[in-house]
């Protein structure tokens, strides 16, 4: 499982998100200030050092944290290509201010005079992506290893707790505040789900987006759910063709997964008859067949 096409091909706001991380980790790394950058009670309450708000959300404290960050949110950019650039920019902004305010209220119960109490880095970004991970992305391959079963996804959960546990006490905090927001994302919250940017935003910060080297015209986002392109069943018969189709009606439920990460019902369907009612395999057609 790759998260579809390779690159950033149809994921400008991580392109910009994971280039604007790295660039601030070095920046402060190479200061040698990478190490103060963490939030704690005195930074908020005490000193009012406001601006480590916002560098914490871009800059990670070690190398370490930075690879396994950087890899993570490089991945989640499929979620990106599924609802579309305009609804993942309010989910990272949701994310971002949530889980800050939750961090925030955690020192002021905590009250801990420790220094850098929590780890710098877009932790509520990334954890608050593991919960559509959980419930919106299906497994594609099984597999046992010294008798322990594993799937393709487990290997996204490892580098997960890695980045969790990779300073301990400072990072468990934000990975949690992560999670509480992915999950109020998940359960809909204000209707948080359906918020967009208004237009004349949108078409400004695409405008100031970088060129992607060796990307595809998008796709027209027209009358789609989650702004993924409608496919046809040329398309996906292009990228899978099959010798014998298969005559069985796909299931409500097959359809209504795919429907729920994205994915427009009719093509949905067509590539549920393509995959034989398997939604894995319906899942990758369709993942494939936007890059084309």
């Amino acid at each position: 499982m790759n998260g579809g096409p390779s690159g950033f091909h149809n994921a400008p706001v991580t392109r910009a998100f994971v280039i604007s991380s790295a660039l601030f980790t070095v920046f402060f790394g190479i200061q040698g200030r990478s190490s103060k950058l963490g939030l704690s009670y005195l930074d908020i309450f005490g000193k009012l050092r406001l601006w480590k708000l916002i560098v914490s959300v871009f800059a990670f404290s070690s190398t370490p944290e930075l690879m396994f960050g950087l890899y993570l949110l490089y991945y989640f950019r499929v979620f990106e290509r599924q609802i579309g650039s305009n609804k993942y920019s309010v989910f990272i902004l949701y994310s971002v201010m949530g889980s800050l305010l939750f961090e925030i209220l955690a020192l002021a119960f905590l009250k801990d005079p420790a220094v850098n109490l929590v780890t710098s880095g877009p932790y509520g970004l990334i954890f608050a992506s593991f919960v559509p991970f959980f419930f919106d992305i299906p497994v594609s391959t099984r597999f046992r290893v010294f008798g322990v079963h594993f799937s393709d996804k487990s290997f996204i959960y490892l580098a997960g707790l890695q980045l969790l546990l990779s300073s301990w006490k400072r990072s468990i905090l934000p990975g949690i505040c992560g999670i509480l927001c992915g999950s109020l994302y998940h359960l809909n919250v204000f209707c948080i789900r359906k918020a967009k940017f208004p237009e004349f935003i949108t078409s400004f910060f695409s405008r100031l987006s970088l060129p992607s080297l060796g990307s595809l015209p998008a796709a027209p986002t027209r009358n789609v759910v989650g702004n993924v392109p409608s496919l046809t069943a040329r398309q996906v018969e292009r990228n899978y063709p099959s010798p014998i189709l298969s005559t069985t009606e796909p299931t409500e439920d097959s359809i209504s997964t795919l429907v729920s990460m994205g994915f427009d019902r009719n093509s949905a369907r067509q590539a549920l008859v393509q995959a034989r009612n398997d939604v894995n395999v319906a899942t990758n057609i369709l993942l494939e067949a936007q890059a084309h």
